[in-house]
C-alpha cells in the first residue's frame, strides 16, 4: 500500500516538474496550454469570454549583455514574483519563453478590461530591479486576445495574442494591444508579402536603385546610395518601408541584402572610378558574424574595389549587440571599406559610439534638414553636428534635401555633402548610367568652354 502511494506521489512530482519552469517556479508552456484547454472545455456549452495575453520584456538582451546572465536570471525571477503576486485566485501566469510570459484571466470579459489589466502588469514591472549593488529598469509589451466562440482553440488564441504583441512592439515600448479582426487581415497581408518576397529573392527579382550623393559646393556627383526596390507580378510595387521590415522580422534580410549588393556592385563597376557606392546594413546583419564574409565574397565575385564601397549602419542597429557590430565594422574597415553612421540624431545611441566605432562619415537625418529653414533648434543641432564631425575628422552628408534654400543654408554652415530629391530621385541601373553620361558630358563641355 505504501509502495503504491509512493509511486503515485513520484508520478505527480514528475508531472509537476514537466509542467514547471525550473528557473522561476512558474508554470511553463505546457502548463499554460493545459489551463487554457481546460477552460475552453469547461465553457464549451456556454462560451463566456475570457482573456489570454503574452507579455514580452523590452530590451532584455542588452540588460543581459550589460549585467551578465546570472543577473539576467535574477531579474527574470523578480519579474516572475511580481507577476505571480499580481494574479487573483482565478488567474494564471506562466513563463513560455526566454523573456516571454503568458497570462490567463478567466474573469476578464471585455477588451477594455483586458487592456487595463495588461497596463497594470506593465506598471508593476516598471519598478527598478536589484542587480547586486546596482539597479536596472525594464519595460514590457503585451498582446491580448479574447475567447468568444467555442470554435476557438488554445493555438488560435495564442496566435492572436502573438499577432497583437507584434503590433504592440511595432508601435513602441511599453504598449498594450488587444487583438482585432483588422489585425488578422493585416497579418494575412504580411504573410502574403513574405511568401512573395521569398520567391522574388530566390528568383533575383529585387532590384537596386541609386540616388546621387553630391558635393554641395560644386554640385558634382561623388557617389550613390543603393536602395532596394521590388515590384511583384501580383502585389504590384511594394514600398521598401513595407517589405524591408518584413524581411528583417521574417529572416529574409540576409539573402535579400546579398542579392541587392551583388546587383549594385555589378552595375557600379562601369561607373567612373572616383564614384563610391553606399549600401545599408540592417540591424540583424550587425549581429551575424558572417556578414563581413558575405560582403567580401560578393565584392570578390563582382570584381568591385572595396575602397569604393561605403557601408551605412544606423544608431539603433548598433544597440542590439555593440560588441558584434564593432567586430563587423572593424573587419570591413580592415579591407578598405568605409563605414558611415546613418540617420544620426534619431536613434538610441550615445556620442560615445562615435569614439568607439571610428566612423568615416556621418549622415544627418532628414528630420533636421527638412526643418532647417524655420526651426532654430534644428539649425543649432546641425551646426553642432558639423562642428563635432570637423573635430573628429569625419565627412558629413545631409539627407533629404529638397529645396535650393536648404542646400544653400547647409553650404553656409559648412556641410560638404548632400543627398535628396533636389539632386535626383532613386532610379534603376540603366537610368543611373544615363544620368552619369549626361553629367560627365556636361562637365567636359563646361571644361572646354
Amino acid at each position: 500500500m505504501q509502495t503504491t502511494f509512493a509511486t503515485g506521489q513520484a508520478g505527480r512530482e514528475n508531472t509537476d516538474l514537466a509542467f514547471t519552469d525550473p528557473l522561476t517556479g512558474l508554470g511553463n508552456h505546457r502548463r499554460f496550454f493545459d489551463k487554457v484547454d481546460r477552460l475552453i472545455s469547461d465553457r464549451s456549452e456556454d462560451p463566456a469570454p475570457f482573456t489570454v495575453g503574452i507579455l514580452d520584456l523590452d530590451g532584455f538582451k542588452p540588460i543581459n549583455d550589460l549585467f551578465g546572465h546570472k543577473a539576467g536570471d535574477d531579474i527574470l525571477i523578480q519579474v516572475a514574483m511580481r507577476l505571480r503576486a499580481s494574479m487573483d485566485s482565478y488567474s494564471t501566469v506562466c513563463r513560455i519563453g526566454a523573456d516571454e510570459f503568458a497570462f490567463l484571466y478567466p474573469m476578464v470579459f471585455s477588451e477594455e478590461a483586458a487592456a487595463e489589466k495588461a497596463r497594470m502588469l506593465i506598471e508593476i514591472l516598471s519598478a527598478p530591479y536589484d542587480v547586486g549593488e546596482r539597479t536596472a529598469r525594464l519595460s514590457a509589451s503585451v498582446g491580448c486576445s479574447l475567447f468568444y466562440s467555442g470554435d476557438e482553440t488554445t493555438d488560435i488564441l495564442l496566435n492572436k495574442a502573438e499577432t497583437a504583441l507584434y503590433h504592440a512592439k511595432r508601435s513602441g515600448r511599453g504598449r498594450v494591444v488587444v487583438y482585432t479582426r483588422e489585425m488578422e487581415e493585416a497579418a494575412k497581408r504580411v504573410t502574403r508579402i513574405e511568401q512573395a518576397l521569398r520567391r522574388a529573392v530566390s528568383a533575383g527579382e529585387v532590384e537596386p536603385h541609386f540616388q546621387p550623393i553630391v558635393d554641395l559646393n560644386t554640385r558634382r556627383t561623388i557617389g550613390f546610395e543603393t536602395l532596394a526596390r521590388w515590384t511583384d507580378r501580383d502585389l504590384g510595387t511594394v514600398p521598401p518601408t513595407v517589405f524591408i521590415p518584413i524581411a528583417e522580422e521574417r529572416g529574409i534580410i540576409g539573402p535579400l541584402s546579398q542579392l541587392v549588393l551583388r546587383k549594385a556592385t555589378e552595375a557600379a563597376r562601369s561607373w567612373p572610378k572616383d564614384l563610391f557606392l553606399s549600401f545599408n546594413l540592417s540591424p540583424s546583419q550587425l549581429v551575424d558574424q558572417n556578414t563581413g564574409l558575405h560582403i567580401l565574397a560578393i565584392l570578390d565575385r563582382t570584381g568591385f574595389d572595396p575602397r569604393r564601397l561605403e557601408i551605412e549602419i544606423t544608431e539603433t542597429g548598433l544597440m542590439n549587440d555593440p560588441a558584434s557590430a564593432e567586430k563587423i565594422v572593424e573587419d570591413l574597415r580592415r579591407v578598405g571599406i568605409r563605414v558611415s553612421l546613418d540617420d544620426f540624431g534619431t536613434g538610441q545611441s550615445s556620442l560615445g559610439r562615435l569614439r568607439e566605432f571610428h566612423f568615416d562619415k556621418l549622415k544627418i537625418d532628414r528630420a533636421f534638414v527638412s526643418s532647417i529653414l524655420d526651426d532654430r533648434p534644428s539649425e543649432h543641432i546641425i551646426r553642432a553636428i558639423l562642428a563635432m564631425c570637423e573635430g573628429l575628422g569625419m565627412d558629413v552628408v545631409a539627407e533629404g534635401i529638397e529645396e535650393e534654400a536648404q542646400a544653400d543654408r547647409l553650404v553656409q554652415f559648412g556641410c560638404a555633402g548632400g543627398q535628396g530629391y533636389l539632386f535626383g530621385k532613386p532610379v534603376d541601373a540603366d537610368a543611373t548610367l544615363g544620368y552619369l553620361r549626361d553629367s560627365y558630358r556636361g562637365a567636359l563641355h563646361a571644361k572646354a568652354i
